[in-house]
């Protein structure tokens, strides 16, 4: 049956306009994005297809275009616009954060956060460079490690914030397996660069780990530094 014949509130559009978009599935939300299935495809049945081709939306959205193109009722242009879409929401968060002291704000970080980090198949490590006010000066991933864990030089994560002249910093990296939980070696490196960074006289106001379906850490928040 096409989604014009189903009851307007099953419909994603009118879903989305009545109920709000957090009220939609991932496949509903995927089906606004295509528009349009295939022949005796509707277009939330073509989005769970490619959800069950791969297996969760983190790795669709981790998707190279040669994998996503070789689904059937899906081509380069989608794959583009896809790209622009993440691309524009990462943007509008890094100028929401950009706007006033929303660094103070754990989980308006974790949000940015995930844009750069929770779609990476290895594991990253970046650094938040912030100024007085606690706005965002500069953003950099420093590391990238294997599937499970980065190496992480404390002088290479001082340089960059001395060269920023940065008066904080906020730590981040990503679990590729999803599950946030900190590992005892990710509180011990934080620890280590927080006493590094006092000694230059830089705060670090947290370390927050980023997993999936929106899954976060906040070290701060869990009092682990």
């Amino acid at each position: 049956m096409p989604i014009s014949d189903w009851h307007e509130h099953d419909r994603p559009r009118e879903k989305l306009l009545t109920f709000g978009a957090e009220h939609l599935s991932d496949a509903e939300l995927l089906a606004i994005f295509l528009r349009v299935g295939v022949k005796g495809c509707s277009a939330v049945e073509l989005a769970q297809i490619l959800l069950d081709h791969f297996g969760s939306l983190h790795a669709l959205l981790n998707a190279t275009q040669k994998e996503f193109c070789q689904i059937k009722g899906v081509g380069q242009a989608k794959y583009v616009q896809f790209k622009a879409l993440l691309e524009l929401s990462n943007r509008h968060f890094k100028s929401e954060l950009r706007k006033g002291p929303s660094f103070n704000d754990p989980e308006k970080v974790a949000r940015y956060l995930a844009h750069h980090l929770a779609f990476q198949n290895r594991e990253s490590f970046m650094v938040l460079l912030l100024d007085q006010q606690h706005q965002l000066i500069h953003a950099e991933t420093l590391f990238t490690g294997t599937l499970n864990q980065s190496q992480v030089h404390v002088r290479e994560v001082i340089k960059v914030a001395l060269d920023h002249h940065a008066a904080a910093v906020i730590l981040a990296h990503n679990h590729p397996s999803g599950d946030p939980t900190p590992s005892q070696s990710d509180i011990e490196l934080t620890q280590t660069l927080t006493h590094a960074l006092q000694l230059v006289e830089i705060r670090t106001l947290d370390h927050i780990i980023i997993g999936d379906s929106g899954r976060w850490h906040s070290l701060a928040q869990h009092q682990q530094m």
